[in-house]
């Protein structure tokens, strides 16, 4: 099955489409831009969604649903917000259809026009806020600690299964604090949940940093990000924590009675990461074979492969050792899956798993009843060693961890290969150009020589990171006094 994947040095994008197709991830749907996610791929996200959910939890916060359908008049209180959602907005403009009257199938009703146009939630802070103005009356109310698991449309021309599709599923958490400094408090820690989730579990390292001005989220007044970067070189965005001010608290009249009884508007933040997260981490860690997946959010972290013969007494026997391995794994909390298929041959199956992205694989054939033995076979090292059977366990918990740290280990060593710092614009556009990557140059903090670069080279201030930010010459571009040492790169 591998063999039939474009190779990555070919045809980065190619490569991607078909894994995603062939590893039974997902698929396009009859409705333009949008995606059906097959069972494969939503258990890996239900894996990511189950942790992220016990963070968010661990962290204080509870969960709740707003609705879909957003008033058109929710995105004209905060002008900043609709200035940056309002190319991306579906609109439903009727409630009702009818019978063609030629009997060609179902119109819309001309007559059921909605007084009010409703838009299909882009994000959701206009409808929460509206919420918020009931829930919060006093400093006793606060802070109010809300996260929601939703679906999201965001019209899209160009998509990318994953990457990016007009409907999508993600979590968003809004919050209300009666400080800014609790408030910013919040957006940092969210901040650290993303990437602590992104490098322990998804094995991907990640960029801390803010957003510049114009990257930033729509009525934000800070934007924290995690930035990764993919086998071809591209940066992607995998999560972004928003502090909000009280931007949106003033829009929908969020006040609450402080201990003096005081009226003051309530401080704010949003955040937020998609199944986005799914394209990041096929595009991080697979190879021309198919998907490499970190075993703390494989599906199956190994499957059990009996070697079936013509003899079903001997199939018999297989099988029951397999099911007995299985059930020894899966006490030390191992998932574990049997294959019991008789019909395709072996290396078809190792092929299938290979593509799928078991991080392990356990072989038992007749001659391993017989020694008391089975074979192990890793995905990320493509090696395989005999083991004793009585082994088992520690084994494969063992390789766990080893895996685990391998795929991070490699994702570190690629992104340092692949991080080139510049003086010089000469230097910059080559770097650029030739080699991809992340690019880090002096910046005068514009936003002028922001879009001239842009301009010039598609690449983008990916963040100003947290650590390391602090500018050591003149601006790459213009040449004026630098304010920060910024991440570019070209982006998803």
């Amino acid at each position: 099955m591998g063999k039939n994947l474009t190779k990555r040095n070919v045809d980065f994008s190619k490569w991607y489409n078909e894994l995603v197709i062939k590893a039974d991830l997902a698929e396009h749907s009859d409705v333009r831009g949008s995606m059906v996610i097959k069972p494969y791929g939503f258990a890996i996200w239900e894996n990511i969604k189950d942790i992220l959910d016990k963070k968010f939890k661990e962290t204080g916060h509870v969960n709740a649903y707003f609705p879909l359908l957003i008033p058109k008049s929710y995105l004209s209180k905060e002008a900043d917000h609709v200035e940056g959602f309002a190319k991306e907005c579906a609109v439903v403009t009727h409630y009702r259809l009818k019978n063609a009257e030629d009997g060609s199938g179902v119109v819309v009703d001309p007559t059921a026009k909605l007084e009010e146009e409703l838009i299909i939630r882009p994000t959701s802070e206009t409808i929460i806020w509206a919420s918020y103005r009931k829930w919060i009356q006093s400093y006793r109310d606060l802070p109010l600690l809300i996260n929601q698991w939703a679906n999201v449309m965001r019209w899209e021309m160009r998509t990318r299964l994953f990457i990016r599709t007009s409907e999508f599923l993600w979590q968003e958490g809004h919050t209300a604090h009666a400080t800014r400094t609790e408030a910013v408090a919040e957006a940092e820690q969210m901040h650290d949940v993303y990437a602590d989730f992104a490098q322990n579990y998804m094995a991907i390292p990640m960029i801390k940093g803010v957003k510049s001005d114009s990257e930033r989220f729509a009525g934000a007044l800070e934007t924290y990000t995690i930035e990764a970067l993919m086998q071809d070189g591209k940066a992607l965005q995998a999560g972004t924590s928003h502090f909000l001010g009280q931007n949106f608290a003033k829009a929908f009249d969020v006040k609450f009675a402080d201990k003096e009884g005081k009226e003051e508007f309530v401080w704010a933040t949003s955040w937020g990461v998609s199944t986005r997260l799914m394209g990041a981490l096929i595009m991080a860690h697979s190879d021309d074979e198919g998907l490499v997946l970190p075993p703390a959010l494989a599906p199956f972290q190994s499957v059990i492969i009996p070697l079936f013969q013509k003899d079903e007494t001997v199939n018999e026997k297989l099988l029951a050792e397999a099911e007995v391995i299985a059930k020894r794994l899966r006490a030390k909390g191992i998932r574990v899956q049997v294959d019991k298929d008789d019909q395709k041959r072996p290396g078809f199956k190792f092929a299938e798993y290979e593509m799928k992205g078991y991080p392990t694989r356990i072989v038992v054939g007749p001659r391993d009843l017989e020694n008391g033995t089975v074979e192990i076979a890793r995905r990320d090292l493509k090696n395989k060693t005999s083991v004793n059977n009585a082994d088992i366990e520690t084994t494969i918990e063992a390789l766990m961890t080893e895996i685990q740290e391998n795929i991070f280990k490699k994702a570190v060593d690629f992104r340092t290969e692949n991080t080139t710092e510049v003086k010089t614009y000469d230097e910059f556009k080559k770097a650029i150009k030739n080699k991809g990557g992340f690019v880090v140059a002096n910046w005068d903090g514009t936003e002028q020589t922001e879009d001239r670069i842009k301009s010039d080279t598609k690449a983008t201030i990916r963040c100003i990171p947290l650590e390391g930010s602090k500018a050591d010459g003149p601006c790459v571009y213009s040449g004026n006094e630098a304010k920060y040492k910024v991440i570019f790169a070209k982006a998803y």
